[in-house]
């Protein structure tokens, strides 16, 4: 295990000294699980933790915003990199990738920060694996914050969105290597700019290997099972988005007896208008840890 602390306000004016012990800590870390290094940021400190995952190829960064929001108001926020993105180990098996394998290494950075339960959240991909949390730990759940969930009517956008992204890692991986060579060119210190940067610095054989232990294996619990979901839930979704149906979100929602279900306004809303959705998550989060 490593970690680092991250001063990003190390070129901060020597007269604000109140703002800088009143901001958060940030800390970054690592572990090792099934082999593999696995790598995280925390956020705040106390005994409510939250702990998100990110999109399909994007990385723990997407989540920076909302995880310093909560901080703020008192949560211990975890960010984490899972097998095959961001800072983590990129394996060019494809059987190390699954839903399931995800949901098992979010369960290992509860055991390695030695966290009994937390609230379980992610988006899209992230989404899911807090799906598979539930029914493969639910004593490890204290809540779920579900955004952009990918289910059965997302199926054939999936595909036709990212099988030619797997074909090209496959057959044409100059193509990957090109794409990421450019983004390292991009100046870094934009919040969502590094998120797309970051997205496209694939290397093509651990992408095609993750794209096809993705595409190819279970996406989700199927129905049957998501009805046996207990746990606390808040579902986010939205229209417009095919990748991301409105169906699926709001049938999930009607699925999982303990959930609620919460409309954005379109699929970037929290990221670049947050402050109606960031509330609401800080309720559900907080309503998470009341008992």
């Amino acid at each position: 295990m490593s970690a680092t602390a991250i001063d990003d306000l190390a070129s901060a004016p020597e007269a604000a000294p109140a703002r800088r012990s009143s901001r958060p800590i940030e800390l970054s870390g690592s572990f090792h699980h099934d082999g593999h290094r696995l790598w995280y940021t925390e956020f705040g400190a106390g005994d409510r933790v939250v702990v998100l995952t990110h999109g399909i190829m994007l990385t723990r960064r997407m989540h920076a915003p909302l995880a310093r929001r909560l901080a703020r108001e008192g949560f211990r926020v975890v960010t984490l990199d899972l097998l095959g993105h961001g800072d983590s180990d990129r394996p060019t098996e494809s059987w190390r990738y699954s839903m399931t394998a995800f949901a098992e290494q979010t369960v290992a950075l509860l055991d390695h920060l030695d966290v009994e339960r937390a609230v379980i959240g992610g988006t899209s991909l992230g989404a899911n694996v807090a799906l598979e949390v539930a029914v493969a730990a639910p004593e490890r759940v204290r809540g779920l914050l579900v955004e952009m969930p990918v289910l059965d009517n997302a199926i054939v956008a999936g595909l036709v969105t990212f099988a030619p992204l797997l074909l090209a890692a496959r057959f044409l991986p100059v193509t990957v290597r090109g794409v990421a060579l450019a983004a390292g060119l991009v100046p870094h210190g934009n919040q969502w700019v590094d998120v797309v940067t970051d997205t496209l610095s694939q290397r093509p054989e651990p992408m095609a290997a993750l794209l096809h232990g993705v595409l190819f294996g279970r996406i989700a619990p199927p129905k049957s099972v998501r009805r046996r979901i207990t746990a606390t839930a808040l579902v986010i979704g939205h229209e417009r988005d095919p990748i991301h149906p409105f169906g699926d979100a709001d049938t999930l929602a009607a699925d999982m007896p303990g959930a609620e279900f919460l409309q954005a306004r379109s699929p970037v809303e929290l990221r670049f208008d947050p402050t109606r959705l960031t509330t609401a998550i800080r309720e559900f989060a907080a309503r998470c840890y009341e008992d």
